[in-house]
């Protein structure tokens, strides 16, 4: 076979004359430029951690500080105070070497420990500034003089440029006096005493399935689908996929920063976004993660393919992946016996799963394919379906959109992989995204760089294909095989049957609020974010009539390796804001204030939740039980929150191309009694809300959920505002969205 004959860089045969080596050019040529481009890599990774190891300084800054120590040298004046003259006694060299020539290596020596002596200082001094966070508490327009000082200082050490990964250490979590000796121990030695512990106890060890318990989706274009041809959507999603890569590689991607400073965020999660998966295994999962691949793995109708995305050393075009992905939808190959479903392992329980990893995926042909899925680049599903926003009921087909992308049917994603790219029928895309690598801020950075490449910088013909000329000698994509035995099968259909019971218990409604958006709310100096949460809390108690534990995500990515921090929305303030018979705008602005400040004190280090985390962590380890800290950790979380923000706004022309923005993205609820609520505010005028829950318990309803969201948002600008609320309008939910359609 053609594909075979790929895989191997020689064959040989036994003749009677002896052994007969047939080399096969083309795979040898294929060794030769990969193992080019590998060297590339790491000449490109030295010359990266060159240039971070001196940061904030450069490498000519030290040939300035050699120059300018010779200079004095030769003005007789001595810059060292006797320092290079030490040097010089102390030299060992050949007595062959004149005086002047051991003057000038002197020089250069004390010039190189000066200048690494500057790099330390000022790394130190930058440390130190950005440790500095009670600008984050100061009112608009009131800047202490301490602050207006910062600033000035931060500005002097940030007129280069932040390199990429450089910023993961920059800072440490600054601890508490109350916080026990132990932990601080940990800090000595750990760059962050939350986070390894935070993904291996609260991702890790999970035994439930992860598809819907942990993993989360984001979605395409909300109004607009840049190529009804699926296989040119995937082309140039694909591609500029790896062009990101590419840039990540060569650190030239810029660090993300808080909004309107030049503060920049950690970005240790960035080095895990390719080539990564979580293995399955008995006690606890592991993540891993490869250093390169040039492939991904494609799954079609119940089919593994592997594309090479590399030839002969260069990126394929656009129109060339296109090409290979038509060939992947036209082949009339029939999956192997017990393929189709094969991805329903890791859908269902993980204990199972790890099991026939072991037992059936260990040696021999079945490991060979199961290394080539684990160690793609990412997961690419060509999906048979129609979804977007469509039909005669836009409102429904969006809801079927979110619960398709985040558990399809349950076999056709590889829920492991770090990421899962959708291709859907229509042209319409989504992203499947596994959790406990990193947070969704990183990946929806890569996912907003895809949408805008392809449909700003790549573009496509007049008939909807990509760009450019196609190879056609371009090797076919190559069917991955499996030997899957009757017991093996019988695990996948137990899998299956985990997976499909927690899918179709997913309750799920999606909708993009357009009546007004963060816009009008600033103008009410209230903060957006915070309106939002006090909807969500005036929303659940009038559907509920009583209040819940709230979790809002607010990362923690000023610290090295932060993730994230619990903001406790439902608070004393917001709850007297609700339960005020006649809405109050006093006690409104004080719920909003004081969200602000909790979320403010969980950015900065001062939330509550993850110390209480690893105190419990901490007294598992010693065998201690505190009541306290098992109460305080079992509760459970009812309303989920989250927001979306969209990082690089500079990407998309929201004026001119207002439509040419995504829906945003969700997850499924965390309580099995509760609602997870993602929302995300585009520009001045839409919010789009994503809110999940269980058809299995009766006290919830998403739809009717929703509706409730959308009378709060009425109801508190009007409050803010000074107009009279609007009366109550039956069912004004649904025909709200397919107005905005």
């Amino acid at each position: 076979m053609a594909e075979a004959h790929q895989a191997v860089a020689f064959q040989f045969t036994v003749t009677p004359e002896g052994i007969d080596l047939q080399l096969s050019h083309q795979a040898l040529s294929e060794i030769y430029l990969s193992g080019v481009r590998s060297w590339k890599k790491r000449v490109i990774r030295l010359k990266n951690n060159v240039i971070t190891g001196v940061y904030p300084a450069s490498p000519s800054s030290w040939l300035f500080v050699v120059i300018a120590i010779l200079a004095t040298m030769y003005t007789r004046s001595d810059p060292s105070m006797g320092l290079i003259a030490k040097i010089q006694e102390h030299l060992p060299v050949s007595q062959s070497m004149s005086s002047q020539c051991q003057a000038v290596l002197s020089a250069v020596l004390f010039s190189t420990m000066l200048w690494l002596l500057l790099i330390f200082t000022m790394r130190l001094c930058l440390k130190q500034l950005l440790s500095y966070h009670r600008w984050m508490f100061e009112q608009h327009g009131k800047m202490s003089n301490t602050t207006k000082v910062w600033v000035v200082s931060v500005n002097f050490f940030t007129t280069a440029r932040f390199i990429l990964y450089f910023t993961c250490f920059l800072t440490t979590f600054s601890l508490g006096n109350r916080l026990q000796w132990y932990l601080k121990l940990k800090s000595l030695w750990a760059a962050n005493y939350v986070s390894d512990w935070w993904e291996e106890y609260v991702y890790l060890r999970g035994r439930s399935p992860i598809m819907v318990n942990s993993n989360y989706y984001g979605m395409d274009f909300l109004f607009v689908t840049p190529t009804p041809i699926q296989s040119a959507r995937a082309g140039n999603s694909i591609h500029s996929f790896f062009l990101y890569r590419r840039k990540l590689n060569k650190e030239e991607i810029k660090p993300s920063r808080i909004p309107g400073t030049v503060i920049p965020l950690c970005a240790a999660q960035c080095e895990r976004i390719f080539h990564t998966t979580r293995i399955p295994g008995e006690e606890t999962d592991t993540v891993q993660h490869w250093q390169d691949s040039d492939y991904i793995v494609v799954y079609h109708k119940g089919r593994y393919f592997r594309l090479r995305v590399y030839q002969a050393g260069r990126l394929l075009s656009p129109r060339e992946i296109e090409f290979q992905i038509q060939r992947i939808l036209d082949d009339p190959a029939a999956p192997s016996k017990g393929e189709a479903h094969l991805g329903a392992l890791t859908a269902g329980d993980r204990i199972p799963w790890a099991k026939a990893r072991t037992k059936f995926f260990s040696t021999g042909l079945n490991k060979r394919s199961l290394d080539c899925i684990e160690k793609a680049a990412f997961f690419v599903t060509l999906d048979d379906d129609e979804q977007g926003m469509m039909g005669d009921d836009p409102a429904a087909s969006l809801d079927n959109y979110a619960k398709n992308l985040l558990h399809g049917k349950c076999y056709d994603r590889w829920f492991d992989k770090s990421f899962s790219v959708v291709f859907y029928k229509n042209g319409k895309c989504g992203i499947n995204a596994e959790h406990s690598w990193a947070d969704a801020p990183v990946l929806a950075h890569v996912w907003e760089y895809a949408l805008a490449t392809d449909s700003f910088q790549l573009g496509y013909n007049t008939e909807g294909h990509c760009k450019g000329e196609v190879d056609s000698s371009l090797p076919k994509p190559q069917k991955l095989n499996w030997e899957i035995t009757p017991e093996c099968e019988e695990q996948i259909s137990q899998s299956l049957d985990v997976a499909q019971k927690l899918a179709d218990d997913i309750d799920f409604h999606v909708f993009s609020f357009q009546e007004f958006g963060k816009g009008k709310v600033k103008k009410c100096r209230v903060s957006p974010d915070a309106f939002i949460q006090m909807c969500l809390q005036l929303a659940y108690f009038r559907e509920q009539n009583n209040f819940c534990l709230t979790y809002e995500a607010s990362m923690t990515r000023l610290f090295r390796e932060g993730r994230t921090e619990t903001v406790r929305s439902c608070s004393n303030e917001s709850s007297a804001f609700v339960r005020a018979p006649d809405v109050c705008r006093r006690l409104l602005r004080a719920a909003s204030e004081k969200h602000q400040l909790l979320y403010r004190m969980a950015m900065t280090g001062g939330g509550i939740d993850r110390h209480l985390f690893c105190l419990y962590v901490v007294s598992k380890y010693l065998g201690v039980e505190s009541p306290f800290l098992k109460e305080v950790l079992s509760e459970p979380w009812r309303l989920s929150t989250s927001q979306t923000g969209v990082q690089q706004v500079e990407l998309f022309d929201l004026v001119n191309h207002p439509e040419y923005i995504s829906c945003g993205g969700g997850f499924g609820p965390v309580a099995d009694d509760g609602y997870g609520v993602s929302y995300s505010l585009i520009g001045d005028n839409m919010i789009n809300f994503h809110i999940s829950c269980k058809h299995s318990c009766p006290q919830t309803d998403a739809h009717k959920f929703g509706s409730q969201i959308k009378k709060a948002l009425h109801d508190i600008i009007n409050l803010l505002s000074g107009a009279q609320p609007e009366p109550k309008k039956p069912e004004a939910g649904r025909p709200e969205v397919k107005k905005d359609q």
